[in-house]
């Protein structure tokens, strides 16, 4: 899962990942040993924290994320929605809306963003991709916001795929893993992630009936603009990753102002073959 990056510009836990060096790209990732789960989620987002020129007084809003299994790959839609209210009584409205289709071998990737402020446009890509082979190099075709096309480097993985990858190393006791990522919420191409591990915890009760038999880990995710050369991350995020795929305990920092997003709706989706 992924806020697009443009609209939230960093992701935290404790605090960055910052420091940490882009190691060589890991083997491609194994099937996953617990099948990702098809499945719609709602998130209510809450203020953390303000700080910054913006002087946020309130903000409140709602993540949805569908995931649904196609037989041939997976379909996802991402829509966010806040409100927020500065000190001096200003009313703003953002909202994103980001869906994507994956191959289930990970192989071709369709992609398609907007986010809005106020109504109005700030940010749009749409756009394909594909690797020649798993762990291959592979090419991305722009159509929004401008036709080109740019190369993928041997590694690079798609959204699902990179959490497999994610996933895996957790369940293997690895404390590090850094990976070429493109999920088409930049018209630059892809994005170098470094990942870190913090547990692999064993089953726990929760308030969701499908995720307390299953294991899950805490993770940190940086990413870094590959084309600028930058050693600070963009943005971050970090969440618990249950290994059926599905996400919860987030925090989220748009810079000026801090998010916590929490799971309060977990249905699953019946494939649709």
């Amino acid at each position: 899962m992924r806020v697009p990056a443009r609209l939230a510009a960093v992701f935290l836990l404790t605090g960055p990942v910052l420091g940490l060096a882009i190691a060589a790209p890991s083997p491609p990732p194994a099937r996953a040993q617990v099948p990702l789960a098809a499945h719609r989620a709602l998130y209510e987002l809450t203020l953390d924290s303000a700080r910054g020129g913006r002087q946020v007084g309130s903000a409140r809003g709602t993540m949805g994320y569908e995931v649904v299994d196609v037989c041939d790959g997976w379909a996802t839609r991402q829509r966010l929605h806040m409100n927020l209210l500065s000190s001096e009584g200003q009313d703003t409205q953002m909202d994103s809306d980001y869906a994507t289709w994956e191959s289930k071998d990970g192989l071709n990737f369709r992609f398609h963003m907007v986010q809005k402020s106020d109504a109005a446009v700030t940010n749009q890509t749409d756009g394909s991709a594909r690797l020649s082979r798993t762990g291959g190099p592979g090419e991305v075709t722009y159509r929004v916001p401008k036709d080109q096309k740019l190369e993928l480097p041997a590694g690079t993985l798609f959204p699902m795929m990179h959490t497999v990858s994610l996933i895996n190393a957790a369940r293997e006791g690895k404390k590090f893993i850094a990976l070429p990522l493109f999920d088409g919420t930049d018209e630059h191409g892809f994005e170098d992630s470094s990942i870190a591990i913090l547990d692999w915890k064993q089953p726990f009760a929760t308030n969701q009936a499908i995720l307390s038999p299953l294991a899950s880990t805490r993770v940190r995710i940086a990413f870094f603009e590959h084309s600028s050369g930058a050693t600070l991350p963009t943005y971050e995020v970090a969440m618990r990753y249950w290994e059926n795929g599905v996400a919860d305990n987030m925090l989220m920092d748009f810079g000026d102002f801090v998010m916590s997003g929490k799971l309060t709706e977990l249905t699953p989706i019946p494939r649709r073959c």
